[in-house]
């Protein structure tokens, strides 16, 4: 059992590392040392009431080495755990070199800060976590099983292909300078302080306007879909019981095509706002984006059964919960 006493959680300000750090700092006493550069997917407000002791932010990017060399030295860090990235892949086909920066360069940066400063330490008293996406497997069949550890990568964005090339060195960091470290490949996650771009806010926030609810191509588009909490619960596991050098594929369990969750968001509203009933009516399909993959599914075995972990959440309670969220701020 690895127990940190100092933590630094890059990119916390996004949507997930943000959840994560309110989700753990009610399960630890460390240190917690926010470091995010703040770029426009950024929530820090998500953060803001937030008034412990132990939790410290400090603006600044991952690929700032002498900024991130003062940070190891005054906090003397012995767990790294890596949000940080550009993640949205429209963003990434207009614009592949920030995600170049951020994902690869920044990646890079952050282990060999580790490996500079953890020499000669053991598995037992450091680890390097890196947070993944299921993107870098590419696409599935209807029929393809699902994603697993030992599925090849095959990326289709820029930004899968730079969250590909993230993992193969924070890889190549524990075999070449046995730097402790663990992976995790995630599911489409979802729930409170996601950022606008992305499906379910899009959803929830045109609908509470009356504004017409984009869907790429015919909607059949499949994902697993992963309720946020359930995720921090997962990679905190991971962090305190996962082997060295491992690699955990992490999904809600819930695999949905687009038709199917936008579906169920509309007549959620429905329930709740039947004045502006029916929501689907402001369904509108749109050219299928570049390099679109059509379905990713996880398969959660390992994490099952070697580190007991499973999702607790169902889509439904889940929806709800991000549904009254979003709501809140659109009426």
């Amino acid at each position: 059992m690895f127990n940190p006493k100092s933590i630094l959680i890059t990119g916390g300000a996004g949507f997930i590392g943000a959840n994560f750090i309110r989700w753990l700092l009610s399960q630890t006493d460390a240190t917690i040392v926010n470091v995010d550069k703040l770029t426009y997917a950024a929530n820090l407000a998500y953060l803001s009431d937030i008034n412990a002791p132990n939790y410290h932010f400090v603006k600044a990017s991952i690929t700032d080495t002498e900024r991130l060399d003062a940070l190891f030295a005054e906090y003397q860090f012995d767990c790294v755990i890596n949000f940080a990235a550009e993640s949205h892949v429209d963003r990434s086909i207009s614009g592949p070199m920030a995600f170049v920066e951020t994902n690869i360069v920044g990646t890079a940066v952050l282990l060999e800060m580790a490996r500079h400063y953890w020499q000669n330490r053991t598995a037992d008293e450091v680890r390097f976590h890196h947070v993944s996406t299921d993107e870098v497997f590419g696409s599935l069949a209807l029929t393809d099983s699902a994603f697993n550890e030992q599925t090849a990568y095959d990326p289709s964005s820029p930004y899968s292909a730079s969250k590909a090339s993230s993992d193969h060195l924070v890889r190549a960091w524990h075999r070449t300078y046995q730097l402790p470290v663990t992976l995790s490949n995630c599911s489409n996650n979802y729930g409170p302080g996601q950022h606008e771009e992305k499906l379910i806010p899009t959803v929830i926030r045109n609908a509470c306007a009356g504004k017409s609810i984009p869907v790429y191509g015919d909607g059949t588009n499949r994902r697993d879909w992963l309720f946020v909490i359930d995720h921090c619960e997962a990679i905190w596991q991971i962090i305190k019981q996962g082997a060295n050098g491992q690699t955990y594929t992490v999904g809600g369990g819930v695999e949905l095509s687009n038709n199917e969750v936008v579906r169920l968001i509309c007549a959620q509203l429905d329930q709740r706002y039947p004045a502006a009933s029916p929501h689907a009516d402001l369904i509108e399909y749109i050219d299928d984006r570049a390099g679109h993959d059509w379905r990713y599914a996880i398969d959660c075995s390992k994490i099952n059964q070697t580190l007991n972990w499973q999702a607790k959440h169902d889509f439904a309670s889940a929806i709800e919960k991000t549904i009254d969220y979003y709501t809140a701020q659109s009426r």
